[in-house]
């Protein structure tokens, strides 16, 4: 199948305008409520901002044309950029996981739940809209970048989701006679995603790094999007 690539620069750039917006939602609302798992979404989305433009640096290079192309170089770019993004997804998973664990030694932290639900209920929303997208259109552009950004927008539907479910168990925790547990649930959720979205971006790294050491050609688009989907299974 042949590769759309002016498909796949819209498709990249939409990713990058959408997880700035989300960057910014989640960070500043995170720290105006006092959020430790809110602030993780915002920065996650600003990681998968910065990994996008990364993406978008690493099309344009694949796709400029040259006098004396180097077939092996151009190649090997893709997997190069795919395991960069898996190893910073891993980093940033390492890095809140700390966070919460000291957040929880600390006594928990106090959680505008109410403000929280409704960020979580868009969150999911805008996330679902993006990678919906990324999978129908990324059929058509059959660019393994475009299918790693799905990946990213898949695993921030599903902290989104994890979160306003958490944010809900908080809620009815703090009408109960168990209301002094309800500050640690912030901290709590953001260790249940760390641990369990480590996975993703490991398997990701691990598939890149394998395709340039066998020097393999990229997995078909059906493949890659199976990929996607048992990945997170």
């Amino acid at each position: 199948m042949t590769r759309n690539i002016q498909l796949e620069r819209k498709l990249l750039h939409f990713s990058t305008l959408f997880a700035l917006l989300f960057a910014v939602m989640g960070i500043s609302l995170g720290v105006w409520i006092g959020s430790l798992v809110i602030i993780f979404d915002g920065a996650y989305s600003l990681v998968s901002l910065f990994l996008t433009l990364v993406s978008v640096a690493a099309a344009s290079y694949i796709h400029k044309p040259r006098k004396n192309p180097s077939a092996i170089n151009i190649t090997k770019v893709e997997p190069m950029v795919i395991a960069f993004k898996g190893l910073v997804i891993t980093l940033m998973c390492c890095i809140s996981f700390a966070s919460a664990v000291e957040a929880i030694l600390n006594g928990g932290r106090d959680v505008n739940t109410g403000v929280a639900l409704i960020f979580g209920v868009i969150n999911v929303l805008g996330c679902i809209g993006a990678y919906w997208l990324l999978v129908k259109k990324g059929k058509r552009a059959n660019s393994g970048l475009v299918d790693a950004e799905a990946k990213q927008w898949l695993m921030d539907t599903v902290i989104s989701i994890a979160v306003m479910v958490g944010f809900v168990f908080a809620k009815i925790l703090s009408l109960t006679e168990y209301q002094s547990y309800a500050v640690y649930a912030d901290p709590v959720m953001v260790i249940i995603v760390s641990i369990y979205f480590i996975i993703v971006p490991l398997k990701m790294t691990y598939e890149a790094i394998q395709q340039l050491v066998l020097d393999k050609q990229p997995m078909s688009d059906d493949n890659n999007h199976d990929a996607s989907i048992s990945s997170t299974s």
